[in-house]
C-alpha cells in the first residue's frame, strides 16, 4: 500500500485513551482496515469508518443517539448492529469488539453479526388494508424497477418476509444506482459495476422474482391482480405502485434522430457514452436542470466541447436561487462550458441545432434535460386518486386499501412543509420503498423523513435538505463564491429548505433540526 493509503489514526490493537477522543469520537485502524470509535455514555462502540454507499467518512458524521449519519449523502448506520437504517447506504457495516484493559481501549476484532431469524409481520397496529384482509400477507407484487421498488423489495427480505416478492420492471437492467448515470459512470470515472444496486444473482438469492423488459396491462384492484401485457396476471395481497417518472421528450422537427438522447436509463447512458468514446467535437445539453448540468461536467470530463440551451435566465435558480444560479452557471464555465440563457432550440437540421435566437450550433451529441414526468397511467387505469401524482397518506398507502405508492408519484402529506408535496429525489424514493415495505407487513409507521439531494458539478457537491417550492427570503450563512455556505430557503420567517457548499457537518445538522421541527434563531 502506498504512503497515500496508509490508514489514518492509532492502531487500534495496541490501546488508546478515552482522553485521546474529540466531540465523542476516534478514527484509528486495525491492519489496513480503519475503524471509528464512539463513545455513547460510559460505553465505546466500534464501527467500519467509511459509508457503504459512496465510502463516505463517518468520522465526520453527526452522532445521533446510537447512530451515526454520513456527512455527504445522509446516510444513517446503527452504531450497535453496523445495519444501514436509511438510504442512500443499503448494506451494513461490520462493528467491532472494544476491549477494556485498565484506563485503555483495544480493538482486535470484528463481531460476529447478529443472526436474525425470519419473522412475520406483526399483527397489532396494522393498516386498513390488513384488518380487511384479516391475515398478514402472503403474496406481494411491486410494479417498477426504480430506486423505491428496489428498496421495497430489499426490505421486505430485511423484515423477515417469507412470502412471494414479484417486480415488475419494462427496463433492461436490473435496478440501478441512477445518480451515477449523470455523474461518474457518465465521466467515465467510475465503471459499470458500480452501477447495479445489487449483482444479478441477489434477486433468486433472495427469492425476489425479478421480471425485466415487462409491461403491466393494467391493475384489477377489486379483484387483486395485475395484469400483464401477455396477459397474464399475478395476484396479490400487497401491491406497490412504484412507476418512477419518464423523461419530457423534445417534439420539435429533427428531435428523432439517431444522436439525440434523454439520459434516464443505463441504456440512455450507455448510449451517450458511446457516442462519446468516438471522439465528437462538440455536445449540445439541452436544459440547464441538475440533470442537465451534470451530464455538462460529465462530457468536459470527457474534453468534448459543451454548450447548453435554456430558456431560463439562471440555471437552477427555481430551486436554489440566484446566489448558487449564478455561482452554478460560472463554475461550468470555468469548466469551458458555453451558455445560451433564455434561448431553445426550435428545429435540427441534420447535425444543427436551431436556436430561437436566430443563431445555429453544429454538434454530434445532443442530450436532452428538460425534465421529466410521473407515469400515473396505471394508477389512473386503477382508480386511484390522482393530485398531480397518486394522493398517498402518511402511511404511503393509496385510495385503495393494500395498495401503496412510493417514489416519483407519490404525493404525501409531509410535515416539514406542511402541504402535500411530490418530490423526484432518489433518496426520498428510496426511503419511502423501505417503509412501504414495512406498513405493507402492518407495522403502521408514518413517513416523515425529510426530502434530502445531491448533485455533483465538477468538484463541487450541492447538498439539499427540506423542500421549498416557494419563499420570500433566502439567509446565506458563508460564501457561495468561496464554495463555503449554507443557505436557507425561508417563508414567513420558517425555514423550509437548507442547501449547502461544503458544510457537510452543518446540512446534518440542519436536516436533524427539521425532523425535530427546531427553527434556528
Amino acid at each position: 500500500m502506498g504512503e497515500d493509503n496508509k490508514p489514518s489514526g492509532p492502531d487500534l490493537t495496541q490501546g488508546v485513551s478515552p482522553a485521546d477522543f474529540a466531540d465523542g469520537k476516534l478514527l484509528g485502524h486495525i491492519g489496513q482496515d480503519q475503524v471509528l470509535l464512539v463513545q455513547q455514555g460510559a460505553e465505546i462502540l466500534a464501527i467500519d469508518a467509511f459509508c457503504s454507499h459512496y465510502h463516505g467518512p463517518l468520522a465526520e458524521g453527526l452522532l445521533v443517539g446510537d447512530t451515526i449519519r454520513c456527512p455527504w449523502h445522509h446516510a444513517c448506520f446503527s452504531l450497535r448492529s453496523g445495519e444501514a437504517t436509511r438510504p442512500p447506504a443499503l448494506s451494513a457495516l461490520a462493528v467491532w469488539q472494544v476491549e477494556r484493559e485498565g484506563d485503555r481501549l483495544f480493538v482486535r476484532s470484528k463481531c460476529e453479526p447478529a443472526k436474525q431469524p425470519l419473522k412475520e409481520a406483526p399483527r397489532q397496529a396494522q393498516s386498513a388494508a390488513a384488518q380487511q384482509a384479516g391475515s398478514v400477507p402472503r403474496k406481494i407484487v411491486i410494479v417498477g424497477g426504480g430506486a423505491a421498488g428496489f428498496a421495497a423489495a430489499d426490505m421486505l427480505r430485511r423484515e423477515g418476509f417469507g412470502g412471494t416478492i414479484s417486480m415488475i420492471s419494462d427496463a433492461a437492467a436490473p435496478p440501478v444506482d441512477r445518480p451515477n448515470l449523470s455523474k461518474d459512470y457518465l465521466a467515465g470515472h467510475a465503471p459499470e459495476d458500480w452501477v447495479p444496486l445489487r449483482p444479478d444473482d441477489f434477486y433468486a438469492e433472495a427469492g425476489i422474482d425479478l421480471r425485466l423488459t415487462t409491461q403491466v396491462g393494467s391493475i384489477d384492484a377489486k379483484e387483486r391482480k395485475v395484469v400483464l401485457g401477455d396477459g397474464s396476471a399475478l395476484p396479490f395481497d400487497r401491491l406497490l405502485l412504484a412507476t418512477g417518472a419518464e423523461p419530457i421528450r423534445l417534439t420539435i422537427p429533427g428531435a428523432d434522430q439517431p444522436h439525440v438522447h434523454t439520459l434516464r436509463t443505463l441504456a440512455d447512458s450507455r448510449a451517450i457514452i458511446a457516442v462519446a468514446k468516438g471522439g465528437p467535437k462538440r455536445a449540445i445539453v439541452i436544459g440547464a436542470s441538475f440533470i442537465g448540468l451534470e451530464a455538462a461536467a460529465a462530457l468536459r470530463a470527457r474534453d468534448i466541447e459543451v454548450h447548453v440551451v435554456a430558456p431560463e435566465e439562471r440555471p437552477m435558480a427555481r430551486i436554489l436561487g440566484p446566489e448558487i444560479g449564478d455561482f452554478v452557471r460560472a463554475l461550468h464555465e470555468e469548466h469551458g462550458v458555453i451558455f445560451h440563457l433564455q434561448d431553445t432550440v426550435t428545429a435540427f437540421e441534420g447535425k444543427r441545432a436551431q436556436l430561437k435566437s436566430g443563431g445555429t450550433i453544429e454538434s454530434d451529441l445532443v442530450v436532452v434535460g428538460i425534465g421529466v414526468r410521473p407515469r400515473l397511467a396505471l394508477a389512473e387505469q386503477a382508480g386511484l386518486a390522482i393530485d398531480r401524482g397518486v394522493t398517498v397518506d402518511a402511511y404511503l398507502e393509496t385510495s385503495i386499501p393494500g395498495v401503496f405508492a412510493a417514489g416519483d408519484i407519490a404525493r404525501w402529506p409531509d410535515p416539514h412543509s406542511r402541504a402535500n408535496i411530490r418530490v423526484e429525489h432518489w433518496v426520498v424514493a428510496e426511503r419511502q420503498g423501505q417503509l412501504a415495505a414495512r406498513n405493507m407487513l402492518g407495522q403502521r409507521e408514518r413517513y416523515d423523513a425529510v426530502p434530502f439531494f445531491w448533485s455533483q458539478h465538477y468538484d463541487v457537491p450541492i447538498n439539499y435538505v427540506g423542500h421549498a417550492e416557494a419563499w420570500d427570503e433566502i439567509k446565506i450563512d458563508g460564501s457561495v463564491a468561496d464554495r463555503d455556505c449554507l443557505v436557507q430557503y425561508r417563508q414567513k420567517g420558517r425555514v423550509l429548505a437548507v442547501a449547502s457548499i461544503y458544510r457537510d457537518l452543518d446540512s446534518l445538522k440542519a436536516e436533524l433540526a427539521m425532523e425535530r421541527d427546531v427553527q434556528p434563531v
